[in-house]
């Protein structure tokens, strides 16, 4: 046995033998195994190495480069992240996307378009519009050229509307949805921070824009099932939870890694005093944070009471309700954390007995562990 290990770890690298022959031969192993060890993947190595360069340039690149506004505002235009102020213009504060165009909306709806919702022209603004019953409501582009001497403080004041400054030509373009102005005619609601149009259309809006000599404008179902759509893909949803942990470092710094730590010493400090009672009060505490973690994602999961969280984000019409995967995703975590919850009550009552067993080898182990500190220590002289 000596020997089979001494080819393993290199400490006894021959085992004792009177045939000289063998002894050689283990003296060669053993050599060779102390001093001829060298990296035998040569290509996996260079691969290796060069797969650590690659990962640490591109996290550098997107440290410096990245914008975490993008998982979860979309872009403008011009190619801006709605809500950055470091855009151009400045859109702190604009961090809702708006679709201007309601035709491209619609057209992007149907299964043989060879365009995408995202490939269509959006603004970022405030607040999502809302038509009027009284006159019709203009979005326009971002204040810019010599023609519109607007500020983007202006522009927002003036709800992003400035029709009445444009030229003739620049007013029959708009009518033709080509800028640089283009009607609100149906109600929008922000979802998630894109505007998701709603089925109720504004028929005045739309008497009115017909008056004008505004181009057709489709209003059918597709319209508001588009941008939910687009707004509750799977990849979407994951770029929202990225974002919400990119969001919430701090409360996992806090309550995954100091609190525990200051709650474990504790505990640890309590059960040299009180052995029993943190025995029964580990398991009890244990059992209520069970419950209520399942009743907070009740809660969030709209099965008790009215806090459900709602895609909804701001002020809106109280039967207007949006699903979402995020809700779906919250009725699986509550139903888990139910089986969870089950689990965990009913392997306490299970175990109540060994508990109890296992409390009484507690107390006799800190019984000797004071009696060993407490005991004179003689030193004995030989």
């Amino acid at each position: 046995m000596r020997g089979s290990l001494g080819a393993v770890i290199g400490r006894f690298p021959f085992s004792s033998s009177s045939n000289g022959d063998q002894d050689q031969n283990n003296l060669e192993v053993g050599d060779v195994i102390r001093h001829d060890r060298k990296c035998r993947d040569v290509p996996f190595l260079v691969f290796f190495v060069a797969f650590w360069i690659a990962l640490i340039v591109n996290s550098s690149f997107g440290f410096y480069k990245g914008n975490p506004l993008r998982l979860a505002h979309g872009l403008d235009y011009k190619g801006n992240v709605c809500g950055d102020k470091n855009g151009s213009p400045n859109l702190r504060g604009l961090g809702v996307r708006y679709w201007v165009n309601p035709n491209q909306v619609f057209e992007s709806g149907f299964k043989d378009s060879h365009s995408d919702l995202e490939d269509f022209k959006s603004i970022c603004l405030k607040d999502c519009p809302v038509p009027s019953e009284d006159a019709l409501k203009w979005v326009c582009n971002y204040p810019e050229g010599d023609d519109i001497r607007l500020s983007m403080k202006q522009w927002v004041t003036r709800d992003y509307d400035y029709f009445s400054f444009l030229t003739p030509d620049m007013k029959k373009s708009s009518l033709q949805l080509l800028g640089p102005c283009y009607p609100v005619l149906f109600p929008s609601v922000n979802v998630l921070w894109s505007c998701e149009f709603t089925e109720r259309k504004s028929n005045a809006s739309l008497e009115q824009w017909h008056q004008m000599g505004g181009q057709t404008v489709d209003d059918g179902m597709t319209l508001d099932k588009t941008v939910h759509k687009s707004i509750n893909s799977e990849s979407s949803v994951i770029k929202r939870y990225v974002a919400d942990i990119g969001k919430a470092w701090p409360v996992l710094i806090v309550c995954g890694g100091l609190i525990p730590l200051v709650l474990s010493v504790t505990w640890l400090a309590m059960i040299q005093r009180l052995v029993a009672a943190m025995t029964w009060i580990t398991v009890a505490l244990f059992d209520i944070l069970i419950i209520t973690v399942t009743m907070f994602f009740y809660l969030k999961a709209g099965w008790i009471g009215n806090d459900a969280v709602s895609p909804i984000i701001g002020k809106h019409d109280p039967y207007y309700h949006i699903s979402g995967r995020e809700r779906s995703h919250l009725h699986f975590a509550a139903v888990l954390m139910t089986m969870v919850m089950a689990v965990a009550i009913l392997s306490s009552i299970a175990i109540a007995r060994r508990i109890v067993m296992a409390t009484s080898v507690l107390k006799a182990s800190v019984a000797i562990e004071c009696f060993y500190k407490n005991t004179p220590k003689f030193k004995i002289h030989e």
